[in-house]
């Protein structure tokens, strides 16, 4: 293992800002693995850390393939993890919304060029990340419909569910979407949770990670076995929204299967305690996103349901 700094900055008041990356195996760049870049994603920077272990321990058993490179970034924005913000803490602006980045431009968008300018040279690359609204998923991998996208490759990871999503004006300046344009294999990685350990989860995601980088010669071993993937495309998942804001009580966990007409959420009353609403399951099918927060707004994508298929 070889650590490395690849991109910092002097601070004014604290210590400078530095992002590390470690390097596993020599040779060509065939993978490189990213993980938190919001401040409260400490499932994805869990996860970096366990991966770490492991990679770890298969150099020791030498498992990488010879000319097989591997690089690791934990953390592309420690100083917000560190003080509990989402986002960059002075400006308030997002790293993920920055790519490929400008190397003149804010910090933030300095960040993303120094970073970017390491990543797009590998083959693939995984970011551990989270969705805009705190809650819970049921595990899958995702990427852009950039006509980039490789589908196929994608079922390496051997989750049950591979979503596609067609860009919107905003998402062509996310990390995922650049790196397809730049000709890179680029897949999200969804957990099941961002703001608190899951350790079962966790280890889902790991035991993909080695699938994928066995099948694509990255990594000596035999694959575990897998069902084939559901692929579908992000439209296609039912959205159950309030029509009252309130105390959020879910009644069904993210990745449970459900059916039709199944309570899947209760908004409360915060003062008299009084059931304002209930959200019900439309059709049978399984719960690939639960909201976690204690609040919830009228009008609120809650839950968001995967029907089975017709």
């Amino acid at each position: 293992m070889k650590e490395s700094i690849i991109y910092s900055t002097s601070s004014l008041y604290r210590d400078d800002f530095r992002v590390k990356a470690y390097t596993f195996g020599q040779g060509e760049k065939t993978l490189c693995i990213v993980g938190n870049m919001r401040g409260n994603e400490y499932q994805q920077i869990y996860i970096c850390s366990q991966l770490m272990r492991s990679l770890k321990q298969w150099e020791k058993e030498d498992r990488f393939l010879e000319g097989k490179q591997v690089m690791i970034i934990p953390s592309v924005n420690p100083s917000s993890m560190n003080i509990g913000k989402r986002f960059w803490a002075i400006d308030n602006t997002d790293i993920n919304r920055m790519f490929p980045g400008y190397s003149e431009g804010e910090t933030t968008q300095r960040i993303a060029a120094g970073v970017f300018e390491v990543i797009n040279k590998y083959q693939n690359a995984i970011q551990l990340t989270s969705f805009y609204m705190p809650g819970d998923f049921s595990p899958h991998v995702r990427m852009m419909r950039t006509g980039y996208e490789n589908v196929k490759k994608a079922a390496d990871f051997g989750f049950p569910y591979i979503v596609v999503r067609k860009p919107r004006p905003y998402d062509t300046t996310t990390l995922n979407y650049n790196l397809q344009i730049w000709e890179t294999d680029a897949y999200s990685l969804y957990s099941n949770t961002t703001s608190r350990i899951d350790s079962e989860s966790a280890l889902k995601l790991i035991e993909s990670t080695e699938r994928f980088m066995i099948l694509n010669g990255i990594l000596k071993g035999e694959a575990s076995p897998a069902k084939a993937a559901r692929i579908f495309e992000y439209g296609e998942l039912i959205s159950l929204r309030t029509t009252q804001a309130g105390l959020y009580h879910s009644l069904a966990e993210a990745d449970a299967h459900v059916k039709k007409d199944t309570p899947c959420a209760e908004i409360y009353d915060p003062c008299s305690g009084d059931i304002l609403e209930i959200l019900y399951a439309p059709a049978d099918g399984v719960i690939f996103f639960q909201q976690n927060d204690p609040l919830v707004y009228a009008y609120t994508a809650a839950v968001k349901l995967l029907a089975d298929p017709a």
